[in-house]
C-alpha cells in the first residue's frame, strides 16, 4: 500500500534581484494514512515552502524539481485544471491566519458552498445542509446563524474552525495544517488541536502539521521531521526525538521551549517598601452601537471592570487571559493611553495620582512609563533608521541632549540589549524579527524608565528568539531594577519571568497572587482551564495530562451575564441587568480568587475546591 504522500529529493529555489535563493534542499519524506507528521523548525526553515511547492502553490519565480507522489500518482507537472480538481478534494490546507485566508465580503455559507459546488456539484438547500452539518461537527455554536455571518463577525477560534470545516468537507486524504494555532489563545488552541486529532481518527486522513511550537508537536504528532535552512536535520518517532535528540539544532529547540511543568528560574526579588504603581478599581468602558432595538441604540462594553493591583520596583506582574479579556486595555489605562471617565478608578505612580492628572503631568511621567509592543515591524517607522527610532523618545523628553550625545546614548543602549551598534543606520526591514524586537526594547529603556509594559512582546517570535528576549528582559530588570507588566496568553513564558500573576476574565480579575501559588496551585476554574490548555514539549506528559476544557467560545462582553459564567447561580437572566460582582476572597496570604459555583455533573470544567474566606 502506497503512503498517502511521498516527496523525493524536492528542491525549491527562487530567482530574486539579489540572486538565487535556495529555500528547500533535497527534501524526502512520506506520510501514511491516519498518521500525523510533525514538521518543525523556525521561520525560514522551508517548512511551508515544501508543501506549497508539492501542490503547485509557489510564487511565479519559483524553480521546483524532484518528485511528489500522492497515492502513487505523480503530482508535480499536473496542469492547472488538474490541480484545481485535486486541491481541496484530495488534499486540503488550513493556514495560520483564517482572517486573511477567508474572503471578507462573502458569508460563511457562500464560501463553504463554493467548495461543494466546485468539487461535488452540490448547490442550494443540499449545500446548506452539508455546510450546517460540518459547522456542527467542528463544534461551532449556533451553527445556523454563523452560516449567515461574515468572517469579521466571528472570533479567531470560530474562523479557524470554519477553515477546518471547509478543508475537511471534501473528505480529503491529506490535511496540511500550516501553523493552524499560532494566532490563537491557549484554550482555543486546545479546542482546535482536539478537533484536528478527532477528525484524523474518524476519517483516517493523514495530517502534515507544520509548526515551530514543540508543545503542539508533542501533543499531536506520531513522527517528526526537524528542518533548518531548507534541509531535514533530524527525523524519527516523536518519543525518540523528544527524549534522545541527536542533532544540536533539535536539542536547541527543545531547550529553548518554555515549560509550564518545570520550576521557573530564580528571579531577583523585588525591592521592599511602598509600591511604585498602585491601581485601584480601574475601569474602562466603551459605548458600542448595537443592531437590535431602536436605531442608534448603544450598549456599554466593560473592557476593564474594577481591577486592582500593586507593583514594586524590580517586580514583574504577568497579566494573562484570552483575547478580549482586557489585558492590553488595562495596561493602556494604567499608562494613560486611553480616555477614562470620572468613575474609572485610581492609578498612582511614584506617589503621583495619574487618574485626574493634566496633560502636562502625564507628559512628565512618560519618561518613566514605556511600552514594548507585540509586532516590532508594525510599531517601528519603516522610513526611519534603527538609530532614529531608538533616539525618537530623546527628542521629545530629553531636549537637553545634542545630536552627538543622543547618538552616544543610542549606541550604548543598543549594546545593552544585545544589538551591534554598527546596525545604527540600518532600516527595520533589514533586520530579523528578534533584532527588531530588541530595537523596540532599546527604544523603551533608553530613557531609563521605572516601568515598562510588554504587550505580547515575544508571542510572534520563534522559540529560540523568544528565549533570548525573555532572558534579556530578566537581565535588564536585574540591572535597572525595572518594574514590568508582562501581558501574554502563554503561561509558560509568564511563569519564567513573573513574580506575580493576574488572571483576567472579561475585564475582571478572577485570580491573582504570587506566580508560584497561582500557577502551581490554581483555585479558580478559569485559571485551571488556562493551565490545562498550556502544552508541554514532552509527549509522555501530554498523553498523561488531565484535560480540563471550557465548553464553547468566550461569551459576548456586551452581555452582563457573561462575567458570571462561573457563578451562574447569582446571574439575573437579563443581558442588560446590573449583575452581582463576585467577591475576591483570600485563599492564602497574598493569593486571591473570585467566587465561583461548586462543580456539577454537567459542568466538569467548572470543578475545583470550594473557596472559603481566610
Amino acid at each position: 500500500m502506497h503512503p498517502v504522500l511521498e516527496i523525493d529529493r524536492l528542491n525549491v529555489s527562487f530567482d530574486t534581484p539579489d540572486g538565487r535563493v535556495d529555500a528547500v534542499k533535497d527534501i524526502s519524506l512520506a506520510i501514511a494514512q491516519g498518521e500525523c507528521l510533525g514538521v518543525v523548525g523556525e521561520s525560514g526553515s522551508g517548512k511551508s515552502q515544501t508543501f506549497l511547492a508539492a501542490f503547485g502553490l509557489t510564487a511565479e519565480n519559483a524553480i521546483v524539481s524532484g518528485a511528489v507522489k500522492f497515492r502513487g500518482q505523480s503530482v508535480l507537472g499536473l496542469s492547472r485544471k488538474a490541480l484545481d480538481e485535486f486541491r481541496g478534494r484530495k488534499v486540503s490546507f488550513v493556514f495560520q491566519d483564517p482572517l486573511t485566508a477567508l474572503t471578507p465580503h462573502l458569508t460563511v455559507a457562500a464560501q463553504m458552498g463554493e467548495v461543494l459546488a466546485h468539487h461535488f456539484k452540490v448547490r442550494g438547500e443540499e449545500a446548506r445542509k452539508r455546510s450546517l452539518d460540518w459547522l456542527e461537527r467542528v463544534r461551532i455554536p449556533e451553527a445556523a446563524r454563523r452560516l449567515r455571518q461574515y468572517p469579521h463577525e466571528l472570533s479567531g477560534g470560530m474562523r479557524q474552525r470554519v477553515m477546518i470545516a471547509m478543508a475537511m468537507m471534501g473528505d480529503p486524504e491529506l490535511l496540511v495544517a500550516d501553523e493552524p494555532t499560532t494566532a490563537l489563545d491557549a484554550t482555543v488552541q486546545a479546542q482546535v488541536l482536539d478537533l484536528i486529532d478527532d477528525l484524523r481518527r474518524d476519517t483516517g486522513a493523514a495530517v502534515a502539521l507544520i509548526t515551530h511550537d514543540m508543545g503542539v508537536i508533542a501533543r499531536m504528532a506520531q513522527r517528526v521531521i526537524v528542518m533548518r535552512r531548507g534541509e531535514i536535520v533530524e527525523e524519527g518517532g516523536v518519543d525518540a526525538i523528544f527524549s534522545t535528540p541527536k542533532h544540536e539544532y533539535t536539542r536547541m529547540l527543545l531547550d529553548a521551549a518554555p515549560r509550564i511543568d518545570e520550576p521557573p528560574p530564580a528571579l531577583a526579588p523585588p525591592e521592599p517598601g511602598a509600591p511604585i504603581l498602585e491601581a485601584k478599581d480601574v475601569r474602562v468602558t466603551f459605548p458600542v452601537r448595537v443592531e437590535e432595538g431602536v436605531f442608534g441604540a448603544t450598549k456599554k462594553l466593560r473592557a476593564v471592570d474594577g481591577v486592582s493591583f500593586t507593583l514594586n520596583a524590580g517586580e514583574t506582574i504577568g497579566i494573562v487571559g484570552e483575547s478580549g479579556c482586557g489585558k492590553s486595555t488595562l495596561a493602556r489605562a494604567v499608562l494613560k493611553l486611553l480616555p477614562q471617565g470620572r468613575d474609572a478608578g485610581a492609578v498612582t505612580f511614584l506617589g503621583r495620582a495619574l487618574s485626574n492628572a493634566d496633560q502636562r503631568a502625564i507628559r512628565e511621567s512618560r519618561k518613566d512609563l514605556q511600552i514594548v509592543f507585540q509586532d516590532p515591524l508594525a510599531s517601528l517607522d519603516p522610513r526611519m533608521t534603527v538609530g532614529g527610532s531608538i533616539a525618537e523618545p530623546l527628542l521629545s523628553l530629553r531636549p537637553d541632549l545634542d545630536r552627538a550625545a543622543r547618538n552616544a546614548l543610542v549606541r550604548e543602549t543598543m549594546a545593552d540589549v544585545g544589538l551591534d551598534p554598527g546596525l545604527i543606520n540600518r532600516y527595520p526591514h533589514e533586520l530579523s524579527g528578534g533584532q527588531n524586537q530588541r530595537v523596540g526594547i532599546a527604544r523603551a529603556i533608553i530613557l531609563k524608565p521605572k516601568l515598562i509594559v510588554c504587550d505580547e512582546a515575544v508571542s510572534a517570535l520563534d522559540v529560540s528568539i523568544q528565549a533570548q528576549i525573555v532572558a534579556l528582559l530578566i537581565d535588564l530588570q536585574k540591572r535597572m531594577r525595572l518594574a514590568m507588566l508582562f501581558i501574554s496568553h502563554d503561561l509558560a513564558v509568564v511563569r519564567t519571568l513573573s513574580h506575580k500573576v493576574l488572571v483576567l476574565y472579561l475585564g475582571r480579575a478572577v485570580e491573582q497572587g504570587d506566580a508560584s501559588a497561582v500557577l502551581a496551585d490554581p483555585v479558580h476554574p478559569y485559571t485551571k482551564a488556562l493551565l490545562a490548555a498550556s502544552l508541554s514539549p514532552d509527549p509522555a506528559a501530554e498523553r498523561q495530562r488531565e484535560r480540563v476544557r471550557l465548553v464553547g467560545d468566550l461569551p459576548s462582553p456586551l452581555d452582563t451575564r457573561a462575567s458570571l459564567r462561573f457563578l451562574k447561580s447569582k446571574a439575573i437572566d437579563d443581558p442588560d441587568a446590573e449583575q452581582y460582582r463576585p467577591a475576591m476572597i483570600e485563599i492564602a496570604p497574598g493569593h486571591w480568587a473570585a467566587e465561583f459555583d461548586p462543580p456539577t455533573a454537567d459542568a466538569p470544567a467548572d470543578s475545583g475546591r470550594p473557596i472559603t474566606a481566610v
